[in-house]
């Protein structure tokens, strides 16, 4: 696995607060609104995701919501390309393509402008946190969808021990900070 670190004297992993047992027993909630809080790890941090893919030929980037709007529009910004948001269902105002995943208890669903994406875009997806993948597995799939190809993915953390990477197997995955699921 591949971290980057554009500026080696922010620790992005020590900017990030983990608060115990949220939302329930057991897990522990990576809170990137510490990192986003500090701008000199938020700044860093945005650089380094634009980094890890300036040689992937991307036109577009596309943010997750919610925090993967924060850092995906920063990112488009560093990489002068076009932002496309990927939402959650009946946020859009326009024709849309959808796609349903489950989830673990449940189920969900994103949405992407119909119209969002020329023809053969490469399209760098962004979101905060890597867990188990299904989000951005979905994603992907609407990327596809509207004619994208995924040219990468970036996420600010991962949570390994859990198959979100595995769900996203060739797709160019690059992580800035890398944590165990139970890690404090």
């Amino acid at each position: 696995m591949r971290t980057h670190r554009r500026d080696a004297t922010v620790d992005l992993k020590a900017a990030i607060r983990a608060i115990p047992d949220h939302p329930k027993p057991g897990i522990i909630f990576r809170d990137l609104t510490t990192l986003m809080g500090n701008p000199e790890a938020f700044r860093a941090t945005c650089q380094a995701l634009a980094d890890a893919h300036q040689d992937r030929g991307v036109t577009h980037v596309a943010g997750i919501e919610a925090r993967g709007f924060i850092f995906g529009a920063a990112v488009a910004d560093r990489m002068q390309t076009a932002f496309v948001p990927v939402r959650k269902a009946g946020k859009l105002p326009h024709k849309t393509i959808t796609k349903s995943y489950a989830l673990e208890y449940g189920e969900d669903t994103l949405e992407i402008h119909e119209d969002a994406l020329p023809e053969g875009a490469r399209v760098l997806l962004i979101d905060d946190l890597l867990a188990t993948g299904g989000t951005a597995a979905a994603s992907v799939e609407l990327i596809r969808a509207a004619g994208g190809e995924v040219a990468g993915a970036g996420f600010v953390v991962e949570l390994v021990g859990l198959p979100g990477r595995s769900r996203l197997e060739g797709l160019g995955v690059e992580t800035l900070a890398l944590t165990s699921f139970e890690e404090d």
